[in-house]
């Protein structure tokens, strides 16, 4: 296939550009119209990329650009401006090498069609001697065509490279240099992450250039008894009860902890924490915080050393010494870098596929980082090369990363955002951990205040009230101990902020038990006891370790709803006693 560079002459200009060019002087309508036929092709291959920009301002000249920074487009002028003069048709042009994959067609800001290519190694041979021709894709006008029709482009002589484009698009190119996908693992089981396996499974089957099909879900093996009414039932089984992983994998529905929704058949129940992890290099938490340190522990010699994570479990980790943000603790245990997700989610409404929206931080490590050509920055930055990254105070971790190797995609907001974005889930990529995870950790603290307050008959207005001054605390707290790297507008702009605040304090579990407490005139722990079958509400543990963590540097007072939870908690004070510490 080739792609011509050419302007075929004043007419042609006038059909691309409008009549406002018939202003032009005459000496510019006669250069034009002289232009020669097209003697030079661009030939494209499987593995090879081409950057373009077309400024329409100077009409028909053409400019191929370096696909790397300023700095070295600068430097090396020998490849700026070929074919900007018609008259200089003594250049050659350079030809492609090897290893790159995609092309991404955009509108430059300056007027025009830019073509930047996202993975690959150098495009341009800076060597006397260029490489061999590669092999021309059969399939790349076709390809072309079908991904961008608005350019029309073609591999005929008379065709153009550049048409007015109205859309962004991105094409991928069949064949590419990724020798390798992404697997998915879940690390956990429960309602939220038997959800969570279900649209990343959806996601690695559209996605097959990027991800592998199957997403292994690691299951607490446990025992099921499967009733006459169920769907499932076999009566040659009868009543013996099953493992859930089998279920699982043979009705594909999770009967215990996401009854009657129906999974992928490329969601994987595994038993094998370490078998579920094998050669995976995203990992996805989403399990009980309690168990987080003994999970830790068993995968932690089992997983990739460039393995990534995404953390679905809210909440920190707090000592009367630190306080740690949990997907920093889970990066640092297992040597990798981990995000956070968090928002306004309820899982049996993600599930059914109600729409929401939820907020993923990832902030990608240096070495992870790709240049325009596709080549890592870490040959270029020490500090990338050694895997340096920062934590989540600004300095640098004590943790080395591990590159992801240039045979995998990258991993950045795109990819992420590909993997975790649904129909019926809209994802916000941020940077800002520190906001997504505070936010996700301490609004459990607030709902477990709006409880309160509701289940002892107050108006809404109250609690209005108490969510106004919660959010206010939240965003002091992380003022106080993570000034470095807070980006207040995640609290008020995004879904794991306000969004994930008026969720947790009108619906979720730990403001229905807080109300249900007072409603029936018993503990929070009564209630655990005889509605949870022992398991823990995630905002009382993290209540009692924020206000301890407080109490030692003497800052109590600055945090009054924190503190006030507390004490109704150990039955210290009443409801009633809320405002007056407001008022202190």
């Amino acid at each position: 296939m080739a792609l011509n560079k050419v302007g075929k002459g004043w007419r042609e200009a006038r059909e691309h550009f409008g009549a406002g060019t018939r202003s032009r002087p005459k000496e510019l309508h006669r250069r034009h119209r002289s232009i020669p036929p097209p003697r030079r092709r661009l030939r494209v291959a499987d593995p090879g990329l081409m950057t373009l920009l077309y400024r329409p301002s100077a009409l028909a000249p053409y400019k191929f650009w370096r696909a790397s920074d300023l700095q070295q487009q600068q430097q090396q002028r020998s490849f700026v401006g070929l074919f900007s003069n018609p008259s200089r048709r003594s250049h050659r042009f350079p030809r492609p090498q090897p290893n790159v994959t995609q092309l991404h067609f955009q509108i430059h800001p300056a007027g025009g069609l830019l073509v930047r290519p996202f993975v690959g190694s150098r495009i341009f041979s800076t060597s006397p001697s260029p490489p061999p021709r590669p092999t021309v894709s059969p399939r790349l006008s076709q390809l072309l065509a079908s991904e961008l029709p608005s350019t029309a482009l073609s591999s005929s002589p008379s065709s153009t490279v550049c048409r007015s484009l109205s859309r962004t698009a991105k094409m991928t190119v069949p064949n590419g240099s990724f020798r390798q996908k992404h697997k998915v693992t879940v690390i956990g089981s429960g309602n939220w992450g038997t959800t969570v396996a279900k649209l990343l499974a959806e996601s690695t089957r559209e996605h097959p250039d990027v991800f592998e099909e199957e997403v292994q879900m690691w299951v607490y093996e446990e025992k099921v008894t499967l009733p006459k009414t169920s769907p499932h039932y076999d009566p040659a089984v009868g009543d013996e009860p099953q493992n859930l992983t089998g279920i699982i994998n043979k009705y594909h529905e999770n009967v215990k902890y996401l009854p009657n929704i129906p999974l992928p058949s490329n969601v994987i129940a595994n038993p094998s924490l370490q078998d579920a992890v094998k050669g995976s290099t995203i990992l996805v938490f989403n399990f009980p915080h309690e168990f987080i340190n003994n999970i830790l522990r068993q995968v932690k010699d089992h997983i990739l050393p460039y393995a990534r994570g995404i953390s679905c479990i809210k909440g920190v980790t707090v000592t009367d010494d630190k306080i740690e943000l949990i997907c920093e603790h889970i990066g640092d245990t297992l040597g990798i870098y981990c995000g956070a997700l968090s928002g306004a989610n309820i899982a049996s409404e993600i599930a059914n596929e109600e729409w929401c929206e939820t907020t993923i931080a990832y902030n990608t490590p240096p070495c992870d980082i790709r240049s325009a050509n596709g080549s890592s920055n870490g040959s270029e930055s020490p500090a990338s090369s050694n895997g340096e990254h920062k934590d989540s105070r600004g300095q640098v971790s004590k943790t080395k990363l591990v590159p992801l190797p240039l045979d995998y995609p990258p991993l950045d907001h795109e990819e992420f955002h590909k993997l975790f974005s649904r129909p019926y889930f809209t994802v916000s990529m941020v940077s800002d951990v520190v906001g997504v995870s505070l936010g996700g950790a301490l609004k459990n603290i607030v709902a477990i205040a709006c409880g309160f307050v509701e289940g002892h008959g107050w108006n809404m207005t109250a609690k209005t009230a108490v969510m106004r001054r919660g959010m206010l605390e939240i965003i002091a707290f992380a003022r106080e101990f993570f000034p470095e790297t807070i980006q207040e507008k995640t609290f008020w702009e995004e879904s794991a902020g306000w969004g994930d605040m008026i969720v947790s304090c009108t619906a979720a579990r730990n403001w229905r038990y807080s109300k249900m407490a007072v409603e029936r005139g018993v503990s929070v722990q009564e209630i655990e006891r005889t509605e949870l079958n022992g398991q823990k509400l995630q905002g009382i543990s993290t209540t009692r370790e924020v206000s301890s963590f407080l109490r030692s540097r003497g800052l109590e007072n600055h945090y009054p709803l924190f503190m006030a939870v507390e004490l109704i908690l150990d039955q210290k004070i009443k409801v009633d006693d809320i405002p007056k510490l407001f008022r202190k």
